[in-house]
């Protein structure tokens, strides 16, 4: 179970180390706080994490709020560390999504970068 929020955690280490303002540390509240709620989502496979580093729908569209906010604050995020590393949004989630890929529990749906999805 812990292995869940090891993804969550070092996106908010990641983020306060970066940022280090009072935004990423709402950011960084706001994510803990939803992350219960998402991994639900992710071990029931209404959601997945797609090749972008957001939560994509797999399923019926349980929780729409949840995956909107997470999804919000990840991009939040990842702009915040693209303009401190001096590249692109993208880059960051694409990046993101292949460690998230890493260390999602057995069970989680992951986007290829092909755009397919898979079970891990």
């Amino acid at each position: 179970m812990r292995n869940r929020y090891l993804p969550a955690l070092a996106l908010a280490l990641v983020l306060c180390a970066l940022a280090g303002t009072a935004l990423a540390g709402e950011i960084k509240d706001r994510m803990i706080a939803r992350k219960p709620l998402v991994a639900a989502l992710l071990a029931d496979g209404a959601v997945g994490e797609n090749n972008q580093g957001f939560l994509d729908f797999r399923g019926a569209k349980k929780q729409a709020d949840v995956v909107a906010a997470e999804n919000q604050d990840r991009a939040a995020v990842y702009r915040l560390i693209a303009k401190k590393a001096g590249t692109t949004p993208d880059m960051v989630g694409q990046r993101r999504a292949a460690r998230i890929a890493e260390s999602a529990p057995a069970g989680t749906w992951l986007q290829k970068p092909d755009g397919s999805w898979y079970r891990k």
